[in-house]
């Protein structure tokens, strides 16, 4: 077998002779003009893999007898599956054309398709071939094309701040499984991450003189470039009209949201923003207009998410001004499903990430006691009651999405969420205490297998209405980009495996195609939790640092 993820839809042996060494010299090759930027782009991504054994870039080998990785534009080579379903990321009223086919011969391993993103989606599967097969690669064909045609991965730099240089390797992990969109998640309580040009105060240093971490305007161009290279787009999100600790930070004086009767001074939490104030509605409006001037994909997440303490009014005349701002900058909103009580049409997207059934929380002291990871985080039955109580109307918030005529990317909490600690019982040893401290501390732990599992279809919503699947990590237990990688892998391939067919991995053939791809992301320099319910081939049993 080979142990490519996503599991390629059609695989056929073609002959019997032996295929190509992977342990030999290789060249990324293409005779057509119109790949040369795309060679270099696939070239770069096989470096940690291949070391010195890949020869330079677009240059005529010095090994005679180096294997070539070809890539080709070929419209016969489309294997003519249906198209995917989903919104595009990259605003095109039909999905990019992703499907390929893929040849391994005895000299190496052609990679045809009809646009340049399906070459690469071709060549990102040669990579896995490359990285985990043995001696030899046996010939053979794949032919392979997407379901979903947004594919995402959110990531969450304002509570764990994250280089340029980390993101960069966040867009070429994202591009090793076919993800096509990397969210970042920009600002929160936390943390602002973006400049904004006429909003200096959002990232001036801190009252101490202490500077802010932050991505500059130029640094936002350049992972945006970058990641357009790798067929990923970014998404920023600007999470309004609550979350917004920093900004009333950088801005003091905006007044509070109107809050519901009863509710102030009960449970702690950030007032969200009043889109009826001007002023506040003026400086929103400054920093939407920057945030879409700056980005070059279509899209702009405007949050709306957990706005605790704004009355029902409020928060409606918030989203409808956050989305009206938004269009009105040329670009496409999206938002959290609490959005689409805001009212929603066709021309909306909502990102569905939560019920009460889904938070899996105790009802009774009884219950609460048989939760560990609960009581550590100091959760009381008042309390979780309250919370139960709050995100009641989440239950009904996927069929208002679906009424209305919305599309909804499926972000579930109970699977996607790749926050979530590692259940004890399948950490190695030698990882118990980096385990221990990772993830939301209200979730309950649960293993990779888990994950794996998740089905898109088992929410019962029609593809035609799903605009894609997304996963996210977010940071509140993060330090390090370690931390990320070890809390993304090895759950993100099953997530991006789902993503890419349609369905859930089988568990003992994704667990088997798993066990390889340590190798991969140990020559990436990335951490990962060597999961006990994986028997990893040729990896560290325990890495705790790459």
């Amino acid at each position: 077998m080979n142990a490519v993820i996503p599991q390629p839809r059609q695989a056929t042996r073609t002959v019997a002779t032996a295929g190509p060494r992977t342990t030999g010299a290789w060249r990324v090759h293409s005779a057509d003009a119109r790949l040369m930027g795309l060679a270099a782009t696939v070239h770069a991504l096989l470096a940690p893999h291949l070391g010195d054994r890949l020869q330079p870039p677009l240059g005529t080998s010095p090994d005679p007898d180096a294997a070539a990785l070809t890539l080709a534009l070929d419209d016969a080579a489309a294997p003519g599956f249906p198209a995917p379903v989903g919104i595009a990321p990259t605003g095109e009223a039909e999905p990019v054309d992703e499907s390929y086919r893929l040849t391994v011969g005895p000299q190496g391993i052609a990679c045809r398709a009809a646009t340049p993103a399906g070459v690469f989606r071709a060549a990102t599967t040669a990579l896995h071939l490359l990285g985990t097969s043995g001696d030899r690669i046996p010939c053979q064909e794949l032919t392979d094309a997407p379901h979903f045609a947004w594919r995402g991965l959110l990531v969450d730099p304002a509570r764990g701040y994250l280089t340029p240089g980390e993101l960069r390797t966040l867009i070429d992990l994202a591009a090793l499984y076919k993800l096509n969109v990397l969210h970042l998640h920009l600002t929160d309580n936390e943390g602002w991450r973006l400049e904004i040009p006429g909003v200096p105060e959002l990232t001036a240093p801190a009252p101490d003189g202490t500077p802010r971490a932050f991505y500059t305007t130029g640094d936002y161009r350049e992972l945006q470039a970058y990641a357009t290279e790798r067929f990923v787009t970014l998404v920023p999100e600007i999470d309004l009209p609550g979350h917004c600790a920093t900004l009333r930070q950088a801005l003091p004086g905006l007044p509070d949201a109107p809050a519901p009767e009863g509710l102030t001074g009960r449970f702690p939490f950030v007032p969200p923003l009043d889109l009826a104030d001007p002023a506040t509605a003026k400086a929103v409006a400054t920093i939407l207009d920057g945030v879409c001037r700056l980005t070059e994909g279509p899209f702009v997440h405007i949050g709306g998410d957990e706005a605790v303490g704004a009355t029902e009014e409020s928060f409606v005349r918030s989203i409808r001004e956050l989305r009206s701002l938004v269009r009105g900058f040329g670009k496409r909103p999206l938002g959290w499903q609490e959005s689409s009580r805001a009212g929603i049409g066709p021309e909306d997207i909502a990102q569905f990430w939560v019920d009460v059934p889904m938070m899996d929380l105790p009802d009774t002291a009884e219950e609460l006691a048989a939760r560990p990871e609960l009581l550590a985080a100091g959760q009381t039955v008042e309390f979780i009651a309250a919370l139960k109580a709050f995100f009641a109307p989440s239950d009904h918030d996927l069929a208002r999405i679906l009424d209305g005529g919305g599309r909804v990317l499926l972000s579930p909490q109970s699977h996607l969420y790749l926050d979530r600690a590692y259940a004890p019982q399948v950490v190695p040893t030698g990882q118990a205490s980096t385990a221990a401290r990772l993830g939301f501390p209200t979730y309950r732990p649960l293993g990779v297998e888990h994950a794996a599992r998740w089905d898109p279809a088992s929410h019962g919503i029609p593809d035609d209405r799903v605009a894609g699947v997304e996963a996210t990590v977010f940071a509140e237990s993060v330090t390090s980009l370690d931390d990320v990688t070890t809390l993304l892998l090895p759950r993100l391939p099953s997530v991006a495996a789902a993503a890419w067919t349609g369905r859930a991995p089988d568990w003992d053939d994704h667990r088997t195609r798993l066990a390889h791809h340590g190798r991969l992301w140990e020559q990436r320099g990335l951490a990962y939790l060597a999961s006990t319910e994986i028997s990893w081939a040729g990896a560290t049993d325990a890495p705790s640092t790459p």
